[in-house]
């Protein structure tokens, strides 16, 4: 989406947003500051807080939430899911399920106004079950023994 139809675009917030884009990790603000930085080498870490804070705020961009760990950031706004990774903390989209696989008409809950939801797979992502498999070999005792 581009930022054209906000009050005041800033080459700043254009090229964390191309960047965040890009990207399929879903970063942390520091991750996602040591790759602009590579376009824009006097950038701050605050400037990328502030921008992606106001990006989320603006719903061009997903602030992730997770318990337990810091913010992570998704380039695309539109709804989908995700899976985490307990070991490591990697975030991936859910690409396999249909869009909405959980949907409900509820527009209240408890005298709550419903406004949307958030779902979350957890797991083992492929790296971490690879390295998992690799130090289990390791300390298998020889066949026969």
């Amino acid at each position: 989406m581009a930022l054209k139809k906000f009050k005041r675009d800033t080459r700043q917030r254009q090229v964390i947003l191309e960047e965040l884009q890009r990207l399929t990790t879903h970063p942390t603000a520091l991750e996602l500051f040591q790759i602009v930085r590579r376009r824009l080498p006097k950038i701050s870490l605050g400037t990328v807080y502030r921008n992606l804070e106001l990006l989320a705020e603006m719903g061009v961009i997903q602030k992730l939430d997770i318990q337990g760990s810091e913010a992570r950031f998704d380039g695309s706004a539109s709804p989908h899911y995700h899976v985490r990774c307990v070991e490591c903390g990697r975030v991936d989209d859910v690409r396999s399920l249909p869009a909405e696989p959980v949907h409900y008409e509820v527009t209240s809950v408890g005298g709550y106004e419903i406004v949307g939801h958030r779902f979350e797979f957890m797991g083992i992502c492929p790296e971490c079950k690879r390295l998992e498999a690799a130090e289990d070999a390791e300390t298998r005792p020889p066949e026969g023994s």
